[in-house]
Order: C-alpha cells, then structure tokens, then sequence
C-alpha cells in the first residue's frame, strides 16, 4: 500500500476514487503522566521513550488506514495527514487520507 501526503503519485495515474478514510489510535493517561513527570528530559535533550511511543501509535494509526483502503479495493492512500492531540489527559493520533486505486 502506497501512503503518500501528496495529491498524486509521480509516474502512477490515478484510476479511482473511493473516498476519505480516517483513523484514531489513543495512548493512555500513562504515556501522558510519564511525559509530564519527565520535562527535564525534553528540555534536556530528546527522549526517546516517549518518541517510540509516538512512532508506534503513528504506525498502528497508519497500518489501521492501510487496512480500511485495502478493504475499499485501493491499492494507495494520497492527501495524507497525520494529526497529534490531546484530549482528556490523553493522547490521539489521528490519520486522513483519500483511498484511490493506482496504475
């Protein structure tokens, strides 16, 4: 599955539309207290705990997209966006995309 924040893919047409596709992962209060409790850390420099819990939520946000395009018959997802946000104490990673089919 081709993934891409562009509207089209270079050397590919696009032969269908099957519409926008989004996608919600949640990390829990516990990611969010553990990054609070450790400010020092970013002020300090980068931590990369918590960036590995932002990059496994961004993967499971995208492979869920991926899987809902498949489902539609895309074989690639263009406009992509990858939104981050906070809500209740906890932290969402939202995904948008249109699903088309490619040559």
């Amino acid at each position: 599955m081709i993934l891409t924040t562009t509207d089209t893919i270079e050397g590919k047409a696009i032969i269908a539309y099957h519409g926008i596709i989004a996608t919600q992962v949640v990390v829990g209060t516990n990611f969010i207290n553990d990054m609070l409790s450790s400010v020092t850390d970013f002020l300090g420099g980068r931590s990369s705990s918590h960036e590995q819990e932002l990059n496994q939520a961004r993967q499971q946000a995208q492979n869920n997209l991926s899987v809902q395009a498949a489902n539609l018959g895309a074989s690639a997802i263009v406009g992509v966006r990858v939104d981050y946000e906070s809500i209740n104490q906890m932290l969402m990673v939202s995904i948008t995309g249109t699903a088309v089919t490619v040559e």
